[in-house]
């Protein structure tokens, strides 16, 4: 099937989503649609599964305009989603999980022929490839596995035109060729594919055509044979963009922080993190990767006081850290980016100045007495506006009404204008621009050059060997070996981060 998407535009209050928007995906094609976050990749695909329905603009298939009231018609019409985080029901086994909302029956119950179901995804899964154990229940499948679940169930409900909504986000580097294989033969067979991502080498890897969308627009059309990741980031951003992090060589010195034997349990009792032991020392930048859900969030929570600690202990400059206290742990010379800027990093109903002094309301200059000094507060974010470069009218606006990357500007300029021995850094990233990533890169960089101790935890592996001295990986919360920075591979990462040691 030939899809088009002509002149798409969709409007929510106080945000142009998709400003007349064009694509188009031929039939055995492989369109990569690339842009970061908020770029209206996500409003344009939701409109096309029929969860959305545009202001205006037109969807057609081999030529026939289509409109969609819901996401049934969208599937009946041949499209399927495969959304970045996986829509299978854990308890069920593959079977049951492929086929639910498109079972087939039979008897005057009309109950669910299994048999006939299982022999229709196995005759799938060997035409396209895919191979999965039919048997098994989705909770015990490795995610690169439930992926080609995923990619069966569109198939067995008959699509013809497969969007792929940042399809790598949770595999390993050896699961995301196994899926770029998986993409070529289905191509081949005659499916039209839309591959949506931020990862500029994925796209130049596994496209036919590249366009790029930025602020709700279509920015231009490409090739992987007539372009490249300067000129793809280019095209993201509207600037020139330094891809590469510059840093010179680690000088690494005294050991800050000494973790040992750290266990921690998750929000469901299971053991997140299991007795780990690690070491960062100053001057360095130790990189955690992993796949999301290995416990790196589990990990940094504990050792920032958010979370508690079922057993071990950690140590800064060889003092007990109290790992019940965010507080305690601040004033002790840890600064930390949190995971979720939005729960843990902000307040968006304050301002600007308001949210730069959060971590050090209750000393001095900010306070005396029990009071707060409006002058200093003032003078303070005047100070980490201009040093960190955040963009805003004013440090009384809200922080709220600032964008992500300027947020974490903010949330960067609160951590690092004071000094630290220690920071923790979790995705410190995610969701930003190119622009705004390069910026924050430079800023981890020179607090490392200052001689802190820096710990980042990241799921992006390019951001971990770009950033790294050394290289630690968490699979199942335990640390499966670090790597020297210099000496590490993606191969020899993504083979630890599927737990093979």
């Amino acid at each position: 099937m030939k899809l088009e998407l002509r002149e798409i535009t969709k409007q929510f209050p106080g945000v142009l989503a998709n400003d007349r928007v064009s694509i188009s995906v031929d039939r055995g094609e492989v369109l990569g649609l690339l842009g970061e976050n908020g770029a209206g990749k996500s409003t344009l695909m939701n409109i096309l599964s029929g969860l959305y329905r545009p202001d205006s603009g037109q969807v057609l298939i081999d030529g026939v305009q289509v409109h969609f009231k819901d996401p049934a018609e969208a599937i009946a019409a041949g499209i399927g989603m495969i959304h970045q985080h996986f829509m299978l029901v854990p308890v069920f086994d593959v079977v049951e999980a492929i086929a639910l909302g498109a079972e087939t029956s039979h008897g005057p119950l009309g109950t669910f022929d299994k048999s006939a179901a299982r022999a229709r995804i196995d005759v799938l899964a060997k035409e396209y490839g895919l191979h999965v154990d039919l048997d098994a229940r989705i909770e015990d499948l490795p995610v690169g596995v439930r992926q080609r679940v995923e990619i069966l169930k569109a198939l067995y409900r008959k699509s013809d035109i497969l969007v792929l909504d940042e399809p790598s986000a949770v595999l390993t580097p050896q699961e995301t060729e196994e899926l770029f294989q998986i993409i070529r033969s289905l191509a081949k067979a005659g499916t039209s594919i839309i591959f949506i991502t931020h990862k500029l080498h994925e796209v130049l890897e596994v496209a036919d055509r590249i366009t790029v969308l930025r602020r709700g627009q279509v920015a231009g059309n490409t090739t992987p044979k007539a372009t490249n990741d300067e000129h793809l980031a280019e095209m993201m951003v509207g600037r020139d963009v330094q891809l590469t992090v510059a840093r010179g060589k680690s000088k690494p010195a005294r050991n800050v922080l000494h973790v040992a034997n750290l266990s921690v349990r998750d929000e469901r009792g299971r053991l997140a993190v299991d007795g780990v032991d690690l070491d960062v020392r100053a001057g360095e930048i130790v990189a955690i990767a992993g796949v999301q859900g290995n416990g790196q969030t589990e990990l940094v929570e504990a050792l920032t006081g958010l979370r508690t600690v079922e057993a071990g202990s950690a140590s800064l400059d060889g003092e007990p850290l109290d790992l019940g206290s965010p507080r305690k742990i601040a004033d002790a010379g840890v600064a930390h980016i949190p995971e979720d800027r939005n729960r843990d990093g902000m307040i968006k109903g304050m301002t600007i100045a308001e949210n730069l002094m959060m971590n050090a309301y209750h000393r001095a200059p900010f306070s005396k007495n029990g009071r707060l000094d409006l002058q200093a507060i003032s003078a303070n974010a005047s100070r980490a506006i201009d040093d960190f470069d955040v963009r805003t009218p004013s440090a009384q606006a809200f922080i709220g009404t600032l964008s992500g990357g300027n947020q974490q500007k903010v949330i960067v300029a609160r951590e690092f204008s004071r000094d630290v021995k220690l920071v923790i850094a979790a995705q410190p990233t995610r969701g930003l621009d190119v622009g705004s990533i390069e910026y924050i890169h430079k800023k981890i960089v020179e607090r490392r050059d200052a001689g802190a101790a820096v710990l980042i935890v990241s799921t992006e592996l390019d951001e971990v060997m770009a950033l790294g001295d050394r290289i630690a990986v968490m699979y199942q919360g335990r640390l499966m070996g670090i790597l020297e920075g210099a000496e590490a591979t993606r191969e020899r990462i993504g083979l630890l981060m599927g737990g093979v040691s």
